[in-house]
């Protein structure tokens, strides 16, 4: 079970057995078998009692995982030969003056219908076109949380987000979407998370040595409030650099959401992650949980006073769809009458039974969208989940039981004829292969809608998993010269940031009315 597997045990840094690693650079459910089964032989050198430790029946369950979740790829007849109609299609959804998504449509009373159903009843298969067109736009407010984080840990302000909250939009060209930004999130944690909270090679110079930037909180403009039937504020809420970062040191271990105690109980690395803080830092005096909830109860009495319906749409990929639903049960606890949805994308299970039907009688109204072969919204729970529920007379109370929430998109990757046939750990779990696949959903059982408007380029900004016909580069989207400069003397170093984008304690105190009613 990848998600179990911990630093303690297999742990491709310490030499024992690059199986992440290994396993990425097969093709077929064969090799990974090989692969799992080696992974049971270095964890349990053979003994004359030959029993069998912890990290051997992981492994074994790693194996038993593949061998029920995997298809082996296939020569598909309807791809394989089809390059030259692959450009051609690609070349039409390219035509420089044709959007880049589909026309924006007044929704104010279709939304209100998913604020009024227990599910998404009648919207999801086919979906809707409209629906289709507010994942992707809150799809890419998540994608933002990367495009404009500092990954680069040579600089001294490696964590940070790359532009001020004023800039952030404009850069990404996200404006069009009509939401401006009110406020940053920064988190840390005191539990052991991997990489991706990860301090730059220039640590005392770096901004912050104990927190990162982890999303925003962005409001809607009177034209779009106008569109959608009311003031909508969004929490975006940023994963982890990579699927891999947090399979080793996952926790996996449920606990109380809060300190009263009680029933309902979420994985103990995310609940920390959200809640962690500490007086000694400068970010993070205040948790990623305060520093959200005080923005959000700012921005509800601010638009309420002026008698606007507000609503509170939350989202966020990997790790951030685990934060998401963290921040919707504090929310929906905390202010009354207020509409949370959250969209999420390859989150990851978040609590226990207890913890889905308190937020379902909080009315949070949740949709998941899943990559069918994307590992990390099987765990944790991989083995242990909702669909041991049915046995529930004989298993009893299920508080122990890793369970999803809300209603459920299931994409696959083998539904676009743009998408390379292999196995790809990052690729399946990228955002831009989510946001490709639901720009080209019609129903599961519909071929890849003809008309997606959607920029198939996108998907290879952080892997490979377009075809190789389309000449598009792996890993595309980066700096320019990789952020280095000419300076005046003609040689190359790296610059200074703006002024106005050097992360600044003023990002956390200013609590200035949006700008849209300025």
């Amino acid at each position: 079970m990848l998600a179990s597997i911990s630093a303690t045990t297999i742990n491709p840094r310490q030499n024992n057995i690059p199986l992440i690693q290994s396993v990425k650079k097969n093709r077929n459910v064969t090799s990974l078998r090989i692969y799992a089964r080696q992974a049971a032989l270095v964890a349990e050198p053979p003994s004359p009692h030959k029993t069998q430790n912890r990290t051997a029946r992981l492994a074994e369950s790693l194996l038993n995982f593949v061998h029920l979740h995997f298809d082996a790829p296939t020569n598909n007849s309807s791809y394989a030969g089809h390059g030259r109609e692959i450009v051609d299609r690609r070349h039409k959804m390219a035509d420089p003056e044709a959007p880049i998504m589909s026309p924006k449509e007044d929704i104010s009373a279709k939304w209100n219908e998913i604020h009024t159903s227990d599910r998404y009843e009648n919207l999801l298969s086919p979906l809707q076109p409209w629906l289709r067109r507010e994942i992707v736009k809150y799809g890419e407010f998540a994608q933002a949380t990367y495009d404009a984080f500092d990954f680069d840990s040579f600089s001294e302000y490696c964590g940070s987000c790359r532009y001020n909250r004023q800039k952030l939009f404009e850069k990404l060209g996200l404006s069009k979407n009509g939401y401006e930004i009110t406020k940053y999130i920064y988190a840390m944690s005191h539990v052991d998370v991997p990489r991706w909270l990860e301090r730059s090679h220039l640590v005392d110079t770096s901004w912050s040595k104990d927190s990162n930037w982890m999303g925003y909180i962005a409001v809607s403009d009177n034209e779009e409030t106008k569109r959608l039937g009311r003031r909508d504020i969004v929490v975006a809420w940023r994963g982890t650099v990579a699927p891999t970062e947090w399979f080793e040191d996952l926790q996996n271990k449920l606990e109380p959401i809060d300190e009263s105690g009680g029933e309902v109980k979420v994985e103990h690395g995310f609940r920390h992650i959200y809640t962690s803080k500490s007086e000694t830092t400068r970010y993070n005096k205040l948790s990623a949980s305060q520093q959200v909830m005080n923005e959000v109860k700012r921005l509800v009495k601010l638009y309420r006073e002026k008698g606007e319906a507000v609503s509170l749409t939350i989202t966020g990929h990997s790790l951030g769809g685990a934060l998401a639903l963290l921040n919707a049960y504090e929310a929906a606890e905390t202010i009354s009458g207020l509409p949370i949805s959250v969209i999420s994308f390859g989150a990851p299970r978040v609590g226990n039974v207890a913890f889905r039907d308190k937020l379902h009688k909080m009315g949070v109204r949740t949709l998941r969208v899943v990559v069918k072969q994307d590992l990390v919204p099987k765990a944790p729970g991989i083995m242990l989940n909702e669909s041991i529920k049915k046995f529930e007379e004989i298993t009893g109370n299920l508080d122990w039981v890793y369970t999803h929430v809300g209603a459920e998109i299931k994409v696959d990757v083998r539904s676009s004829p743009y998408l390379k046939r292999k196995f790809d750990l990052l690729g399946f779990h990228s955002l831009e292969t989510y946001l490709h696949l639901v720009d080209g959903l019609v129903s599961s059982e519909s071929s890849f809608r003809e008309h997606a408007k959607r920029d198939v380029a996108l998907v290879n900004k952080a892997c490979g998993m377009l075809v190789d016909e389309l000449r598009i580069p792996e890993n595309w989207y980066q700096l320019e010269h990789k952020g280095l400069v000419k300076n005046p003397y003609g040689r190359w170093v790296k610059p200074t940031r703006d002024s106005e984008d050097v992360p600044s304690l003023h990002h956390i105190n200013e609590t200035p009315c949006p700008p849209c009613l300025d």
